[in-house]
């Protein structure tokens, strides 16, 4: 195939949509953190947009060739963690490389990616000993990531596998199985959490209880979403951001920021680009070739959409509090870079999508 390495574009609707989301987070970014975040987080929303284009230009059946070592080289970063990781208050998640990157956030790629290329090449829906072998390459990754410690990250990761087996074509009844097992087992589960963990369930069923430390954030940030009205406050003047009432009002809890500033109409707005978006990258997934990059681009798709939900959920009181960012608008470095090179590999099967079924 005589093409130059720049031939492939990223699907034009799709980028489009997502530079309208990342400037919408930016310009809301700015009145969470000010000008200094904003410039920090446009550095890295270029260096995850310059990943994205050069991920286009490589063809799926690469992907899909490199898995295997794609998910052994995440498993051995998790567990340099846990001897070189850095510390941060209390929990050891990151690494540095030169620059701080965090392990467990690569595993929501490399591990749907891994799931998928078991499935590759069976007849759907897998068996058992397929579905054994999901288990134990999710309970890997999931189970170090947990130890750090980080649930919401280990739920995320979970899910993203989990992903993988459902778009497989599992049955209704397993899954109905499988669910009422975990529901039966949440007494048990119970135990293994940590201390803060425990609070933060407690909090999710009555944050009232203890509202100047655990209940706090929850509290505040329902009197920020509510005091925002329809049209909000106004942009950098919610009473709530600008007076520092509002915890982590630049990472976690940016949407409450949005809420109170921007209103019910800015969350319309902000949902219905994350709405374009997901439909738009599932249409590319029911588009792809072959069984591997189906799996592998819905269910990339689809810890997008959790991203969104437990965020969403989170900030206004409908889960507990597990520290999820809010995809492409929160401030971060290693969630901004996996989302953007998730997309790449997105593209990728879109631009490539006339390559001939292996």
């Amino acid at each position: 195939m005589n093409r130059r390495f720049f031939t492939y574009v990223p699907d034009p609707f799709l980028m489009v949509l997502l530079l309208l989301l990342i400037a919408f987070g930016l310009v809301v970014l700015y009145s969470a953190g000010g000008m200094v975040l904003v410039e920090r987080q446009a550095v890295r929303i270029g260096l995850g947009l310059t990943s994205l284009y050069f991920i286009t230009q490589i063809r799926p059946e690469r992907f899909e060739q490199f898995t295997p070592f794609i998910y052994i080289g995440s498993v051995m970063l998790l567990i340099a963690v846990f001897f070189f990781g850095i510390s941060v208050k209390g929990a050891q998640r990151w690494l540095d490389l030169g620059i701080s990157i965090q392990p467990s956030e690569l595993c929501k790629i490399s591990l749907p990616m891994m799931v998928a290329w078991l499935f590759r090449h069976t007849t759907l829906p897998p068996n058992w000993k397929y579905l054994m072998a999901a288990a134990a390459v999710i309970g890997i990754c999931t189970g170090l990531i947990y130890k750090q410690p980080d649930l919401g990250t280990s739920i995320l990761v979970t899910a993203s596998g989990l992903f993988v087996i459902f778009l497989a074509g599992i049955s209704w009844r397993f899954i109905l199985g499988s669910s009422i097992l975990v529901a039966l087992s949440a007494p048990l589960l119970w135990h293994f959490l940590h201390e803060y963990q425990k609070q933060r369930v407690l909090m999710f069923l009555n944050p009232e209880a203890d509202p100047l430390n655990y209940g706090w954030n929850i509290i505040q940030s329902k009197i920020a979403i509510g005091s925002g009205g329809f049209w909000g406050k106004g942009w950098t003047t919610g009473s709530q951001t600008q007076l520092d009432f509002l915890p982590e009002h630049s990472t976690d809890f940016i949407l409450s920021v949005l809420s109170e500033e921007f209103g019910f109409f800015g969350v319309l707005i902000l949902f219905s680009l994350y709405f374009m978006i997901i439909m738009r990258c599932l249409f590319i997934a029911q588009q792809a070739k072959n069984t591997y990059n189906r799996l592998v681009c819905g269910a990339l798709t689809l810890i997008f959409f959790v991203y969104i939900t437990i965020n969403a959920g989170m900030i206004s009181g409908v889960l507990p509090v597990v520290g999820v960012p809010l995809p492409l608008v929160s401030y971060g470095g290693t969630s901004v870079l996996t989302l953007l090179v998730s997309f790449g590999i997105i593209t990728s099967v879109h631009s490539h999508k006339k390559l001939i079924q292996q």
